[in-house]
């Protein structure tokens, strides 16, 4: 993935209110998805996010804007940000998430619980930067708005990275114990197997199945007989 604009939905925002630009130019410009800009122009996301102009950021210049409406085939390139930001250290703890995206975490979480179980509370709180309590809501299907969630991923969201979410599955997967089935599921001592194996045995058997000494000799001698 090539140069990110500051505050991608922000700019996408701008982009789609003031420009005559496709969603497809605003979607690679802004490395977002072509249906989140649709999404965003028809009202659907973004909402009360605020437009970030990026000429005025230096990110774009309006010859730019220019040719890309001129040609819809035309990829904008990004300019060098007049403002440089320091990159953000990361922190050990839960994740910070926008006041804009906070109300998206509920069907992030919902995406979490259902499409990788085998993720712990803890690994959810850290990718999307939620409380456990709300996590056994959601879980539990006690959320106050739980009719209403929608099973969404928080990569998609924006909430967290396809890095940071393969690292947590992977983490999951090796951490999870093997499966019970695999392992049996009863496993009993070897005694108490024996002596179950033993009467499960005289159960079956049947009452003819007593080897009846005499009648064999004496079949054996008739043929022994029978040889002379």
């Amino acid at each position: 993935m090539g140069a990110v604009p500051l505050m991608p939905k922000a700019t996408a925002v701008w982009l789609v209110e003031n420009t005559a630009l496709s969603f497809d130019q605003v979607a690679d410009f802004c490395k977002l998805h072509p249906l989140e800009v649709k999404a965003i122009a028809d009202g659907d996301a973004a909402q009360g996010i605020k437009g970030l102009d990026p000429v005025l950021t230096g990110q774009l210049s309006r010859e730019e804007i220019e040719k890309g409406v001129a040609d819809p085939n035309y990829r904008l390139k990004l300019l060098d940000p007049k403002v440089r930001l320091p990159e953000a250290k990361r922190k050990k703890g839960p994740r910070y998430t926008p006041v804009s995206r906070r109300q998206d975490r509920p069907n992030a979480i919902l995406w979490l619980v259902r499409n990788h179980p085998e993720v712990k509370d803890s690994q959810i709180m850290r990718l999307v930067g939620t409380t456990k309590s709300t996590i056994q809501a959601i879980r539990e299907r006690t959320h106050w708005n739980a009719s209403n969630l929608q099973p969404m991923d928080p990569v998609t969201l924006g909430l967290c990275s396809q890095i940071d979410l393969d690292l947590e599955v992977q983490r999951a997967a090796k951490e999870k114990p093997a499966d019970a089935v695999a392992q049996g599921a009863t496993l009993l001592p070897a005694a108490e197997t024996t002596v179950r194996r033993e009467t499960e045995r005289e159960q079956n058997k049947q009452p003819g199945d007593e080897l009846d000494v005499d009648a064999v000799f004496a079949k054996l001698k008739q043929l022994g007989g029978k040889s002379e």
